[in-house]
């Protein structure tokens, strides 16, 4: 190729457009970092005041998570339109492509979707909040946190669970907090030859010993049923909820032997086992 063909000023021109061209660019993208980076870092700020602000409140602590997740992710969105419209995106073109990549992530993602639906519900609805001991069909633990896609638990032994929101909303809930007050019937079986008046006058010694029962519902103690073991003694009381447990740890400890003072024998499953003899199993 002969160089003194070259057009001297078109090569100017071209060299001059293309520098021109990355300035502007480059430019645009310093830009579009700073936007990126500072509405991540106001997302963070806002989320954490929001978070304060709203202890302050009496705002359920369930509800607390979940408005500052969405806090969060507004400013997040507007940061990523803004950056799109420093390389010239139009808005039309931004929304019409946050949709289209919407309805994609929505078929993608279904499962996902339908545990924030399933979180917002749990929210609007509150089955149950936070620091309440709830099962959700095998699902047990203290309730510590309801977010956009999980529910954290804190089972009894301690242990964290992330369990999705779309499993406990599509499940029975029990909440075991939410009464004040609980009732638990205590049985015992006892054999035949028992004294039942005196097993039954050991039981109501037993509540009347136990501070923490509520007098209304008054204990009960009685005879529920005739088992081919024996006979079944029941105490059955009210007690606050938070003194439940420890109330029946009690009873289960001593009830065995403040029966058996009374003249009360509890009932075990005895399997009686007979080997033939020699001459029925030559014979068989």
């Amino acid at each position: 190729m002969d160089l003194k063909f070259i057009d001297a000023a078109k090569v100017e021109a071209t060299w001059t457009y293309l520098a021109q061209f990355a300035v502007s660019q480059g430019l645009n993208l310093l830009a579009a970092l700073a936007i990126l980076v500072g509405g991540w870092w106001l997302s963070g700020r806002v989320s954490r005041a929001l978070t304060r602000a709203l202890q302050r409140t009496y705002i359920d602590d369930t509800l607390r998570p979940m408005l500052t997740a969405v806090a969060q992710w507004i400013i997040r969105i507007l940061t990523i339109v803004l950056v799109l419209s420093q390389f010239g995106v139009q808005t039309a073109s931004i929304i019409a492509m946050l949709g289209a990549a919407g309805l994609a992530i929505g078929l993608a993602l279904q499962g996902t979707l339908q545990n924030i639906a399933a979180g917002i519900m749990l929210v609007l609805l509150r089955p149950f909040r936070v620091g309440q001991y709830i099962d959700a069909q095998g699902v047990a633990g203290t309730v510590r946190e309801t977010g956009l896609f999980m529910t954290e638990l804190t089972t009894a032994d301690g242990v964290c669970m992330r369990v999705p929101n779309g499993k406990i909303w599509g499940s029975a809930i029990t909440n075991y907090s939410e009464n004040p007050t609980r009732r638990l019937d205590i049985e015992a079986i006892v054999t035949f030859d028992s004294d039942i008046q005196a097993g039954l006058d050991a039981l109501k010694a037993m509540m009347a010993e136990e501070s923490r029962l509520l007098p209304e519902p008054r204990p009960e103690v009685m005879v529920t049923r005739y088992t081919d073991r024996g006979i079944t003694l029941n105490a059955r009381y009210w007690t606050n909820s938070g003194d439940f447990w420890n109330v029946q740890y009690g009873f289960f400890g001593r009830l065995q032997q403040r029966l058996e003072d009374a003249g009360c024998r509890l009932a075990v499953p005895v399997q009686e086992v007979r080997r033939p003899e020699s001459g029925d199993a030559a014979r068989a």
